[in-house]
């Protein structure tokens, strides 16, 4: 134990919270931030490679009128591998960071989601892809919840809208990262497995994590007021009883609606554009030469840009970028309650006209895939500044990893029935978007059950 931490430890047992220096409180928000931004790199990833892969993977093996269906599955399986991991990592690591520490559950969380999904680069069947994917995102779903704590927790006197508009954005930072990286490198079928290694990267993080980020002085203290009262912590339990349990079940709600609404309605817009862009190639392919044109002339060169999914990231997650920034300063402007009902109506509105009368051939897809970003990601804003609110430090941790990962669960059936959808309209994206959009109605009803924290402090 370092002299700093020993003094630390000794105020706090004095019955003080001692504030972090001035580096620490810097240093804690850096390392929080980019945790979450490289979890949404990870998220992200396999929205980009699914189809290249599935038709390197099966091209072979299905028949060719067959494979656009099957890729349209694979991507929904995908998904649940993702939503179903994040759901586990939320409860095991979101458990550990209340009872061990939120930097070590941070710091192995990181560890988690991206040695994983660099040990997939060596998987050549589609099944084994998916256990791989539903370890990594394990992590995933456990860097969540420390993450949030350990930044309300660090800095307290940091305004908690600003902070949650931050954590908020730093995953579709991560988004917009990959999708930057993905249009210069473009992925095909052929050359899609190096983005598993960029998903490797976030690894040197998760060892500086656990090496010289310090621990929550809240944490901290009420670590010591438990030992000297000879209780034991026992966070699920008692966010799964009352009087916590009624929160645990309205924030799952809460959490779960922009998840849902993410991986089975808006995730489906790069796939979509991959889709539309690949045929493109086979209608120049087989367009007649035209009559006029000299002997000698050659074919037209197929205009399939495999960069189209990656751009189509880019603007959806860069207008995510700045919706998420608006979620908690919105919701303390209007109030939890009334913001979370006007981002719901904005996204279901947004995703109703996209799905409905646009294509990604049309000039207007790009503005509103941003504006469904925008509008769509502004509950990532307002989910850090909400879910903290609902618990005391005790189980802080538990229960935001709990309320927020456990609708994925839900998710991940609604990305299996998105599948279902996917293969009875044989792979038709806009068919599957118009209906997957009802589920921001649902957050529209939601909300009006939930308890309004505005006027509420952070409960110790």
């Amino acid at each position: 134990m370092t002299d700093s931490t020993a003094a630390k430890v000794a105020s706090t047992d004095a019955g003080t919270v001692v504030e972090l220096s001035s580096a620490n409180r810097w240093l804690v928000l850096a390392v929080a931030f980019g945790a979450w931004m490289f979890a949404g790199m990870s998220i992200s990833l396999f929205v980009l490679i699914s189809r290249p892969a599935i038709i390197d993977m099966l091209g072979n093996v299905v028949a060719s009128d067959q494979l656009e269906r099957t890729a349209a599955q694979w991507f929904a399986w995908y998904q649940c591998a993702f939503l179903l991991g994040a759901a586990a990592g939320g409860w095991i690591f979101g458990a550990m960071g209340d009872s061990r520490g939120r930097t070590l559950a941070m710091g192995y969380s990181v560890l988690c989601y991206s040695l994983l999904t660099g040990a997939a680069y060596f998987v050549e069947n589609p099944y084994v892809l998916w256990g791989f994917r539903f370890a990594a995102c394990l992590g995933i779903g456990g860097v969540w919840p420390n993450a949030v704590a350990l930044a309300v927790e660090g800095l307290p006197n940091v305004s908690r809208p600003l902070l949650a508009g931050l954590m908020g954005t730093a995953a579709n930072v991560g988004f917009v990262l990959l999708g930057v990286i993905c249009f210069v490198f473009p992925i095909t079928p052929e050359h899609w497995r190096w983005v598993l290694l960029v998903g490797t990267a976030p690894a040197i993080l998760g060892v500086i994590t656990l090496a010289i980020v310090p621990e929550s002085p809240r944490w901290l203290a009420g670590r010591l007021a438990a030992q000297s009262s000879d209780s034991k912590s026992q966070p699920v339990r008692e966010i799964l009883r009352p009087p916590l349990l009624s929160r645990t079940i309205i924030g799952i709600c809460l959490g779960g609606i922009p998840v849902i609404g993410t991986a089975a309605n808006a995730n489906w817009l790069v796939p979509w554009a991959d889709q539309v862009a690949a045929a493109r190639t086979v209608d120049v392919a087989a367009a007649p030469k035209a009559a006029s044109a000299p002997l000698d002339t050659p074919p037209a060169k197929p205009k399939n840009d495999p960069r189209l999914k990656a751009k189509t990231q880019i603007l959806r997650s860069g207008g995510a970028v700045f919706g998420s920034l608006l979620g908690g300063w919105l919701a303390s402007l209007l109030g939890r309650r009334l913001t979370y009902f006007l981002i719901s109506l904005a996204t279901f509105l947004t995703s109703s006209y996209i799905y409905s009368f646009l294509t990604p051939d049309d000039p207007l897809f790009g503005t509103f895939a941003f504006l469904l970003g925008f509008v769509g990601v502004t509950y990532f804003g307002w989910l850090p500044l909400y879910l903290p609110e609902l618990f005391p430090t005790r189980v802080r941790a538990t229960g935001t990893g709990v309320t927020f990962n456990s609708g994925r669960i839900l998710a991940a059936i609604s990305v299996l029935g998105a599948g279902v959808l996917a293969g009875l309209f044989h792979g038709d994206y806009g068919r599957v978007g118009t209906f997957t959009g009802l589920v921001y109605v649902a957050g529209m009803i939601a909300i009006c059950f939930a308890p309004d924290t505005s006027k509420n402090r952070l409960e110790d």
